[in-house]
This record gives structure tokens, C-alpha cells and sequence, in this order.
């Protein structure tokens, strides 16, 4: 039979195996975004998980939509439903709109319409801990993010894999390499 403090020891082991390796950077953090010199909640502070699940899921309805926009409702070839017709035309088309919708949005405006939908928008967070409270604060004007950073960005995020690692501040690999954070505006 096992102590009670050795089963405690175990899980915390267990659960640091379980999560995997982390990205470096933020390992003395009281919360999430401290390092990078955000709030801990509120707007400026980094965004939730559940918040960039909605607005990824979001820009991909909309980019669906203008998708089946562009290519149109075919119907039934054969025994396939027009809805699976269009659904095969269309995706390639999705994922060239949800792509091209991203960068443009991104790089105009700060924001996706799906991450605008969800409270939160693309900051840098290059300047470093001080420029980034006082833009929390509202103090210092945003930052654009630009077009190279938003290319960047999208072009990391579309191969999917590297938007699920995440460090310890909850940034992606595409925020780390292009020095941005989603925080929320609301």
C-alpha cells in the first residue's frame, strides 16, 4: 500500500507526463500572461482555450458559407445529395477563403471576424512587458500586427498541428514565432 503523500507525488508526475513537454518561458508565472506584462483577466488578458475554439470555428463556418457563395449548389450527380457535391467542391474553396479572410482581417484590422465574434483579437506582444501593460491599460496605442505577421501566422495555423502546442502561457507556435497573443476586448 502506498502513503497518501506518495499518491500525490505520483499524480503530479503522471500529470506532468500527460501534458506533455512544455514550451519554455513562462515557468515562475502567477497566471497566464504575467511575463508577457498582461492582466490576469479581464480585457487585455489572454484569451481562453473555449474563446479561440469558437472563433476558429467561427471564421470556418463563415469562410464555408462564402465558399458555397462562390462555388454554388450543384445538383445530385450519380447517388451523391447535392449538399455532398457541393461539400467536395467547396472545401478546397473553404480553406483558400477561411486563408485569405485570416490574413486580410489579420493584418487590417487586428481581428478575424470569428476571433471579433468571440471577444478577442491579435496583439504583439514583441515591445515586451511594459509596452504590452501599458496597451492593457490603454495607455499606449495598439500595435498593428501587419501583413508579414499575419501571413506568417496563418500559414503556421493552417497546418494545424502547431496551433495545438502550447506553452505555458497558452500561446501557440504561431504566436511565439510571430510575437503575438490573442487577448480579449471584452
Amino acid at each position: 500500500m502506498t502513503s497518501r503523500g506518495d499518491s500525490g507525488s505520483t499524480r503530479r508526475a503522471a500529470g506532468t507526463w500527460l501534458s506533455g513537454p512544455q514550451i519554455p518561458g513562462a515557468e515562475g508565472n502567477r497566471f497566464r500572461g504575467e511575463d508577457l506584462g498582461l492582466p490576469e483577466s479581464g480585457v487585455g488578458a489572454l484569451a481562453s482555450g473555449w474563446q479561440r475554439l469558437v472563433g476558429i470555428i467561427a471564421d470556418w463556418l463563415i469562410a464555408g458559407g462564402v465558399a458555397i457563395l462562390i462555388v454554388g449548389v450543384r445538383g445530385p450527380e450519380g447517388m451523391a445529395s447535392g449538399f455532398e457535391m457541393t461539400m467536395r467542391a467547396a472545401s478546397p474553396v473553404q480553406a483558400i477563403t477561411w486563408f485569405v479572410m485570416g490574413l486580410i482581417a489579420v493584418s487590417l484590422f487586428g481581428f478575424t471576424p470569428g476571433q471579433y465574434l468571440a471577444g478577442m483579437r491579435v496583439a504583439r506582444v514583441d515591445y515586451g512587458a511594459k509596452r504590452n501593460a501599458a496597451e492593457a491599460a490603454g495607455t499606449e496605442p495598439r500595435a498593428a500586427v501587419g501583413f508579414v505577421r499575419a501571413l506568417v501566422r496563418q500559414v503556421i495555423v493552417f497546418f494545424v498541428v502547431p496551433a495545438l502546442i502550447a506553452d505555458l502561457n497558452g500561446r501557440s507556435m504561431h504566436d511565439r514565432a510571430t510575437g503575438t497573443a490573442l487577448v480579449r476586448t471584452r
